[in-house]
């Protein structure tokens, strides 16, 4: 059961949906900033906590040793959490999954699973956890997946060039990948970024 927390669009009719993924050690808290500061008024969000405690935060899995078995567990959570909000009247292709970090690695980890499409994938200063067996469990629909990966080469936790490399790896297997980097360290690049990020959503959604 992952505890999460939603926050109405300003467009109350609207059934359009981001759900944020924090990274190792932050909580919900960490997205409060995003709905006024992304500019979406006919966005919904939900904010999620990983289901590890860790050191005032919270975690979804072990790092940097013994990361599959939480990796596969917060996947089924995701799972059973997109499946819930489903069953709740939020379509498929109306969420966007994102996440930063630890976060960044499950939005890809469980969204190239994921059996349905979705309105678009996030990854900001991620990585792709077991590449190869990622791409040999692709559902059906992942080639149909548009997925944004934002990296930095200042990034001091996640190196910068071996996830660039990922990202090509995910292009030439055939996935919609969408790369831009930024002069940063293991954070988001202020406006810059935060505008890569608007106007990629924004795509998800045609008018």
């Amino acid at each position: 059961m992952l505890v999460s927390e939603l926050i109405p669009a300003a467009e109350k009719s609207s059934k359009r949906l981001m759900v944020m993924l924090h990274g190792l050690g932050d909580s919900i808290e960490g997205y409060r900033w995003m709905p006024e500061t992304l500019e979406l008024p006919w966005l919904n969000y939900l904010f999620v906590n990983a289901p590890d405690e860790y050191y005032g935060g919270f975690s979804w899995f072990d790092y940097p040793d013994n990361m599959a078995p939480g990796i596969l567990r917060s996947r089924r959570l995701l799972f059973k959490l997109l499946d819930d909000l489903v069953a709740k009247g939020f379509a498929p292709e109306e969420i966007t999954l994102g996440g930063f970090s630890q976060g960044g690695l499950m939005t890809v980890d469980a969204g190239l699973r994921y059996p349905h499409r979705l309105a678009g994938l996030v990854d900001i200063s991620g990585w792709v956890f077991e590449i190869e067996k990622l791409l040999a469990e692709l559902s059906p629909v992942a080639k149909q997946q548009r997925l944004l990966i934002n990296h930095g080469p200042f990034d001091p936790l996640i190196p910068f060039d071996p996830v660039k490399e990922q990202a090509q790896r995910l292009k030439t297997g055939g996935l919609d990948v969408e790369w831009h980097e930024f002069p940063k360290a293991h954070t988001i690049y202020g406006h810059e970024e935060i505008a890569v990020i608007r106007n990629f959503v924004k795509a998800g959604y045609p008018a």
